[in-house]
């Protein structure tokens, strides 16, 4: 009897143990902070205008699935002739291989609290809860051992008529390199 009741202990105790295993490696939620460095191009009804000098912050927090990451995204983008600050929802698919996964992933968000740098233009309209778009291509680095994850990405971010001079509107077309530090909890 007494062998009997252990062994049932025993059973119970890996079944727990191995459901609580699988629970971990299912999902895995995570918060983390990024930066970004590339150029950006505005573009009027008849005319282009490049930099490329940008920079870009951000925080997200998200839950990350074998094959599919879920994300919000804040950033702050930081240009010569304008700062932005976005809110995203993004979603990566991912292959599930073990160090290096490489991903694709889309994003649709809103911009709120623009800014137009240059003092000598006549009649700026800002368009705050402008709709945007980003697409983004890179590899996450998954430490076997540390909590943390590193991703590489290219990004591309589109937001139509994000301002207005006069009659004509201005699109943003947003390209970057960023680095993505990520603490898996």
């Amino acid at each position: 009897m007494k062998i009997k009741s252990l062994g049932m202990l025993t059973v119970a105790t890996l079944l727990v143990s191995g459901m609580n295993a699988n629970a971990n490696a299912l999902f895995d939620i995570y918060a983390g902070g990024t930066y970004g460095y590339g150029g950006y191009s505005l573009f009027m009804d008849d005319d282009e205008k490049s930099n490329s000098s940008l920079q870009s912050y951000g925080a997200v927090l998200g839950m990350d699935i074998p094959f599919v990451r879920l994300e919000l995204e804040y950033n702050y983008v930081d240009a010569d002739e304008m700062t932005l600050n976005l809110g995203l929802v993004n979603a990566y698919f991912k292959l599930p291989v073990p160090v290096v996964k490489p991903y694709i992933g889309a994003g649709i968000g809103m911009t709120f609290d623009s800014r137009y740098k240059p003092e000598n233009m006549a009649r700026i309209d800002i368009e705050d809860d402008t709709i945007a778009y980003q697409g983004m291509l890179g590899v996450t680095l998954d430490l076997p051992v540390v909590p943390f994850n590193i991703d590489i990405e290219g990004r591309v971010l589109v937001v139509p008529e994000l301002y207005k001079i006069g009659n004509e509107n201005i699109d943003l077309f947003q390209y970057e390199g960023r680095a993505k530090l990520r603490f898996v909890f």
